[in-house]
């Protein structure tokens, strides 16, 4: 199901990361912005319903595609359902990770679909990594996180210590490795499933 505009499949790195701005954009803005709208469109009485992002940088509350399989991944089914059990800002999150989970999925579906390689995939990743998460968005943790590095700096710039693998370092050669599995001939949409799913090992890891 795809919406808000002309329809289009973004082929090159930079049409996909702009594809994945768009959306993302979309999708923050219901859960800041037009949270009150967001929230009342969320009737658990209701269906299975998804929050969908767009190209466009415009939001929609909707049932699942009817086709199957969809024409591209689909993002977490039934988010109303559990709106009125949890507290709003617990909720929100909720949606918030479902949906960096979706972004990631949609950005690569589109690398695996059109033959990314694996540096365009990392680029890819790279670019996708400089953003903060709507999950960091919504729930405040990516400036905290900011502060948290930078008071660190400071604390050890002065000191001398043995280097150390970071997680961008321990994800990247994750990411290498599964490139080089990339190389046989493998499903398209299951590669780029996989993929996600180490990505959002990634994500999950710096919020731990």
């Amino acid at each position: 199901m795809d919406g808000g505009g002309a329809q289009y499949n973004p082929r090159t790195v930079e049409e996909v990361f702009r594809d994945f701005k768009g959306r993302r954009a979309g999708m923050i803005r219901a859960l800041t912005t037009d949270v009150e709208d967001f929230y009342q469109q969320c009737d658990p009485e209701k269906e299975n319903l998804c929050l969908y992002g767009f190209p466009s940088e415009q939001w929609e509350v909707n049932l699942p595609a009817e086709e199957v399989p969809p024409e591209l991944p689909e993002p977490a089914l039934g988010i109303n359902f559990a709106r009125d059990g949890m507290q709003e800002k617990d909720w929100l999150a909720l949606v918030a990770v479902h949906s960096d989970a979706w972004l990631l999925a949609v950005a690569f579906y589109f690398g695996a679909r059109f033959g990314f390689d694996k540096s365009d995939r990392k680029r890819l990743f790279n670019m996708i990594n400089d953003l903060p998460t709507i999950y960091e968005v919504v729930t405040g943790t990516g400036k905290k996180q900011v502060k948290v590095e930078k008071s660190s700096v400071s604390n050890h710039s002065s000191t001398k210590s043995k280097p150390k693998v970071s997680k961008v370092s321990i994800t990247y050669f994750i990411l290498d490795e599964l490139n080089d599995q990339f190389n046989t001939k493998q499903a398209t949409y299951s590669s780029g499933f996989v993929l996600v799913m180490y990505s959002m090992n990634f994500i999950f890891r710096m919020h731990a």
